[in-house]
């Protein structure tokens, strides 16, 4: 999760910010230093892309405790991506062991704060039962929230809902625009039901062109999955397409 684009926005307020995109890319030792002296002053930004970087290794060796110290103290000072990232180190398990209970503790701060990730990924965690109660209901709702403030993959999630009658009524039209917001977003699931809208359309050519996206973008098990799958298809442009991405 963690790149250069996300520790730059992690970082907007630091003070040389005009210049830390390029100090990040090409000097990071230098930017990691330049960001922990104010993180140590209490600017709660550099201490959000401190514990990035330092959860990611860019201009430091990888330390998941120092990074889930950092987030700790950048979410005490009311940071809600802080309080996300915080939820994340506590439910893996990077710097220390899982809590699954005090991870949806900090996931349903961040939400409450305002922050797409804490909806998200508290909405996971009612939807599984992990560290709360299972509550689909809540869960729906919170990934209605996340959705309605733009995040990508809690679209693709909500299509879901729509599209299979959980805890809503079944409404194919709104998961259908649900999975093109969030293929519109970049999200390769959402790119891929989206892509089967369009083919169940008639509309093959788009789905190509969606789905070559996804084949040139996606972790490589989501990709040999949807090779297979294609593989299988009854359309010859989308099996044609499945040995084109193996070449």
């Amino acid at each position: 999760m963690a790149t250069v684009g996300v520790i730059v926005a992690m970082a907007q307020t630091v003070k040389e910010r005009d210049e830390f995109p390029q100090l990040l890319r090409f000097d990071p030792s230098r930017a990691f230093a330049m960001l922990r002296v104010q993180a140590l002053a209490g600017d709660r930004a550099s201490q959000l892309a401190l514990g990035q970087m330092h959860l990611a290794g860019i201009g430091c060796e990888r330390d998941g405790v120092e990074a889930r110290h950092w987030f700790q103290r950048a979410a005490h000072q009311g940071d809600a991506m802080a309080m996300n990232m915080l939820g994340r180190c506590l439910e893996q398990g990077w710097g220390g062991e899982p809590d699954p209970e005090l991870a949806a503790v900090w996931y349903r701060e961040s939400a409450d704060h305002g922050c797409d990730w804490g909806m998200f990924h508290y909405g996971h965690m009612l939807a599984d039962g992990r560290g709360v109660k299972v509550d689909r209901t809540n869960a729906f709702h919170w990934f209605t929230q996340a959705a309605n403030a733009g995040h990508g993959r809690a679209m693709h999630v909500l299509g879901e809902y729509y599209e299979n009658g959980w805890e809503t009524a079944a409404d194919a039209q709104r998961a259908g625009e649900l999975y093109r917001r969030s293929a519109e977003k970049g999200d390769y699931r959402g790119q891929c039901s989206w892509a089967s809208v369009l083919t169940g359309q008639g509309r093959i050519d788009e789905a190509c062109d969606v789905l070559r996206r996804v084949l040139a973008g996606a972790p490589t098990h989501f990709v040999e999955s949807l090779r297979e799958d294609l593989r299988r298809s009854g359309h010859a442009q989308l099996r044609d397409l499945a040995l084109a991405a193996g070449e």
